[in-house]
């Protein structure tokens, strides 16, 4: 099996860092409950155990899924860019409303914060254009006016 490699920009990185070691330092605290819960008798009526292994098992699930991303990550240079592309922050004016999108790997991708996948439609979209180049998408009439 081949694996694809995984884009993520330096702060995407750091990101899963921070929240893997988070995790792991969590470990401890999660197996004492689990050793608290189990003193509590019949483990099979025991929902304080049964709370504390289903905890386990997302954080050791999360765990392993950021492992092996930042295994496969490859991480997005910044900088200037002439025309748009990953880790490009490119502003817009859809149908007359300016707003500014990071274009970013489906794994930081979060529209609420502005960050819009290379495979969501508009990220395809976007991608190759240049500033002050306008196209239309999906029946809008989009301007690139900058891009950083």
């Amino acid at each position: 099996m081949i694996k694809k490699s995984i884009s993520l920009t330096a702060e995407g990185k750091k990101e899963l860092e921070k929240e893997l070691d988070e995790l792991i330092k969590g470990r401890p605290a999660i197996a004492e409950r689990i050793a608290i819960a189990r003193s509590f008798g019949d483990l099979s009526e025991n929902e304080e155990y049964s709370s504390a292994r289903n905890e386990q098992k997302v954080a050791e699930s999360r765990i392993l899924e950021i492992q092996e991303i930042l295994k496969n990550a490859k991480v997005i240079r910044g900088g200037k860019k002439t025309k748009v592309d990953l880790g490009a922050t490119v502003t817009l004016n859809m149908n007359g409303k300016k707003v500014t999108y990071t274009v970013v790997g489906t794994t930081e991708a979060n529209p609420l914060e502005g960050k819009i996948s290379n495979e969501s439609p508009i990220g395809k979209a976007l991608l190759g254009h240049k500033a002050n180049e306008s196209f239309e998408h999906n029946g809008k009439k989009i301007n690139i006016l900058s891009i950083n």
